[in-house]
């Protein structure tokens, strides 16, 4: 396992620092009952069609400029679409594209191949590369793809959707082809600190403990770098590479680049708080909507805290479906 986990130095300076200027359906047809939308007592706007349960997050226009600057944060942190070893791909797949920003670089940086992005919404634009297309469906169910026909397949940030990584992986490996690779990046839902900063009260720690235990209460437990490796390695897929990168929260650390991305975190979890947690904290664990708020109101506020250094784990793991001639 690779890591970047040394500890971010602190940056001294505790002077504000000024952001603002730093930085072929497989399952379903886009009927309109594909397209209906309930709002919740947040006035946030929520998918519908595979049930609120399914997706916890919203689809509003906030929640797709939010997802669209998550894509912008992890070029920041890892300078790359991805860490797999590709070469020229021509089949790629995009489990839980959202915005589809992902999929629409990608079919970009390699024109030679086709790339399909599926999610249980269809928010994605209607104009993109003519080698990039949508659909509308859930990666749990069976895939109807063809089997050996991916060179890659993409996963990111969808561990609160997903109750069966198993099957999830054991479909994707079908459909994999010999040779070709398989990468998931995600974030462990915790937050994490180095040099004590980080009461057992500090409103983002309180905030994950209640969002790890309403997602274990659904059969979604967050990952780690040994559940992500041992999916990878259940399902059957060799040369697995796990890769831990720390994500700073806030405008903490010293590097310039870090602060940056730090910056960019914060401004992020002005609305992903809320995303996160408000379904999870009402619908799961039957809080009340005002308890939900104060406790996504007080992460929010805590980020900008420049006494607290704290970071997420981000996790990129991928393995390889073995050749014919390996079996």
């Amino acid at each position: 396992m690779s890591s970047s986990s040394s500890q971010i130095e602190v940056d001294s300076d505790t002077s504000d620092y000024d952001y603002e200027t730093s930085f072929n359906s497989s399952t379903a047809s886009l009927t309109s009952s594909i397209n209906e939308y309930i709002f919740g007592a947040d006035g946030r706007r929520y998918h519908a069609y595979f049930g609120p349960e399914k997706n916890l997050l919203p689809t509003d226009e906030i929640e797709q400029d939010r997802l669209d600057m998550y894509h912008e944060i992890m070029l920041q942190l890892r300078s790359e679409l991805h860490q797999s070893p590709l070469a020229e791909p021509h089949n790629i797949l995009d489990v839980g594209t959202g915005t589809g920003i992902w999929a629409i670089d990608m079919a970009d940086k390699y024109p030679m191949a086709q790339v399909i992005g599926i999610d249980l919404t269809p928010i994605q634009p209607k104009w993109v590369p003519p080698n990039c297309k949508f659909e509308v469906d859930d990666a749990e169910r069976e895939w109807t793809f063809k089997p050996d026909y991916f060179d890659f397949i993409h996963a990111r940030t969808v561990s609160h959707s997903i109750g069966d990584w198993p099957k999830l992986l054991s479909q994707a490996y079908i459909c994999c082809k010999p040779g070709g690779f398989v990468e998931l990046l995600e974030f462990e839902m915790a937050t994490f600190c180095d040099d004590g900063t980080m009461a057992d009260d500090n409103p983002m720690k309180v905030f994950f403990d209640l969002l790890a235990k309403a997602l274990a209460k659904i059969g979604r437990p967050g990952v780690t770098t040994a559940s992500l490796r041992k999916n990878l390695e259940d399902a059957g897929f060799v040369d697995i590479n796990v890769i831990q990168t720390k994500q700073p929260i806030g405008a903490w650390p010293k590097n310039k680049r870090m602060k940056q991305i730090g910056v960019m975190t914060m401004v992020n979890g002005e609305t992903a708080f809320n995303a996160y947690g408000y379904q999870s904290f009402t619908r799961i664990l039957g809080m009340g909507h005002d308890e939900a708020e104060k406790i996504c109101k007080d992460a929010v506020e805590a980020m900008s805290n420049r006494n607290y250094h704290l970071y997420f784990m981000n996790d990129v793991a991928y393995g390889r479906k073995p050749r014919e001639d390996e079996c």
